[in-house]
């Protein structure tokens, strides 16, 4: 068991898991349901917009899987409940993840319905796993998905991630500059994710630091000499026009004394038409090098609409709509039985039905080398022509390799990215992306199914 990297106590990583889990967990036990059985996580339906997902959250899932437990101090909790007898509390105090897993790899698209994850476990501690991996996983493919479409929208400009202060919450705020690095961000607001994921932090400065000087040049004066290699100047806190002309001149000051002034900041109004009069007058001062920085409500509407419209801005930060997904914050994720004690079995609730058994993902490419369909299979179907995507990461509960680096992760999701044909890849309704499922599914779909009615519907008047 290695120390986790993960945002709760390690000796209470048991108890992170709804009600139900433990109380299903004790009347499998009592019956004595050890089983194996494997779990599908998958998303059913695409939020507004959207056509693809980018697969992030497993290394949370890893690590949580790889440690595993239930504390003394745990099981004095739930003995103090009142709900759970003696014989299971001893064995919650012996449990650990001894299953494997397959995923989809972080930074690589799936689709609907794909399985991005799936668990193969005695019964019990694949059930009581479903609450952290849905939340991990759910959230942060949701943040990398929308990162991406903020990067295709943004067309190389670079983006930093502002996105902490209005986050739900410390964890989500880790995660959404972890996730938006994954997609493509260049940097993040958020010292301690850069310290913990190795990325260049990235900042400026506040209008209260502008409003705590009497004038704006002087603040402007007191920042570069600061900071004179890596000076970026908020000029929005009284009037955009005014601000630039004084980081104008604060910038030729700067000249003088062998430095350069790095970028101007624009944080509210008109960003189209305030950016180009902002480019006017640092380009007639001879400061052409001056970059402008945008920032403030900004997400991959807004940039698209400013980047295609040729506004003079090279570099995003981009916040709060990002950070939090703005316009889909959820999405259907689910971790559904497909297959127990070697019986494939499937849910049949109305709008919920889930496949049946193992399966895998084969992703077929064009010969141009872009994706071209995927095909949902059985774990141990072979399709011609079909790359499998999901892999083992995991065996007898220990991963099965070295943890992959960010940077690989990131060059992932680029490859992938690459791959997908742009049409996919639109923020305005997207055309679906081919999916199948193979025939040998297909008709143990179609058996499961009639299996299940027929054991579990009964005739009524």
């Amino acid at each position: 068991m290695t120390e986790p990297k993960l945002p709760l106590p390690g000796q209470d990583l048991g108890l992170f898991t709804d009600l139900y889990e433990l109380t299903m967990s004790q009347a499998f036990f009592s019956q004595g349901m050890s089983e194996t059985a494997t779990f599908s996580l998958f998303t059913r339906t695409y939020p507004p917009n959207r056509a693809y997902f980018v697969s992030a959250g497993l290394e949370d899932v890893l690590d949580y899987l790889s440690n595993l437990n239930f504390s003394d101090r745990a099981i004095d909790y739930l003995r103090a409940t009142g709900m759970f007898n003696e014989d299971f509390l001893r064995y919650l105090r012996t449990v650990e993840f001894t299953g494997s897993v397959r995923a989809i790899p972080e930074g690589r698209l799936y689709f609907a319905n794909e399985p991005v994850l799936e668990v193969t476990a005695p019964i019990i501690e694949a059930q009581l796993a479903e609450t952290f991996i849905i939340n991990q996983v759910n959230l942060q493919s949701l943040l990398a998905t929308k990162a991406a479409r903020c990067v295709w929208a943004a067309k190389g400009k670079g983006i930093a991630d502002f996105a902490s202060r209005r986050t739900q919450g410390t964890d989500a705020a880790l995660k959404m500059a972890r996730a938006s690095y994954i997609a493509g961000f260049a940097s993040t607001s958020n010292v301690l994710a850069a310290n913990m994921y190795g990325m260049s932090p990235a900042g400026t400065m506040a209008h209260s630091f502008i409003s705590s000087f009497a004038t704006e040049i002087e603040a402007f004066r007191a920042y570069a000499a600061s900071f004179p290699d890596r000076t970026v100047l908020l000029i929005d806190t009284y009037d955009t026009i005014s601000g630039a002309w004084n980081a104008v001149q604060v910038a030729k000051e700067m000249e003088a004394n062998g430095h350069r002034l790095a970028a101007v900041r624009l944080d509210s109004g008109d960003f189209d038409d305030l950016s180009r009069q902002v480019r006017k007058i640092l380009d007639d001062a001879d400061l052409d090098y001056v970059r402008i920085l945008a920032s403030g409500g900004l997400d991959e509407y807004e940039l698209e609409a400013l980047v295609q419209g040729g506004a003079p801005i090279d570099l995003f930060g981009v916040g709060t709509k990002a950070g939090v997904s703005a316009d889909a914050p959820w999405s259907d994720m689910a971790y559904k039985l497909v297959c127990f004690e070697g019986r494939p079995v499937m849910k049949l609730s109305t709008d919920k039905v889930s496949l049946p058994g193992p399966k895998q993902v084969y992703r077929v490419k064009d010969s141009d080398g872009k994706f071209a369909k995927d095909i949902i299979a059985l774990e141990d179907e072979e399709l011609p022509g079909g790359q499998p995507v999901l892999e083992e990461v995991m065996r007898d509960g220990r991963r099965t390799g070295p943890q992959i680096g960010l940077e690989d992760v990131r060059a992932r999701f680029q490859e992938d990215f690459t791959a997908l044909y742009d049409r996919f890849k639109a923020l305005k309704n997207p055309p679906r992306y081919p999916v199948s499922v193979s025939g040998r599914l297909e008709r143990l779909t179609s058996e499961v199914r009639e299996d299940a009615m027929g054991l579990n519907v009964s005739d009524s008047d």
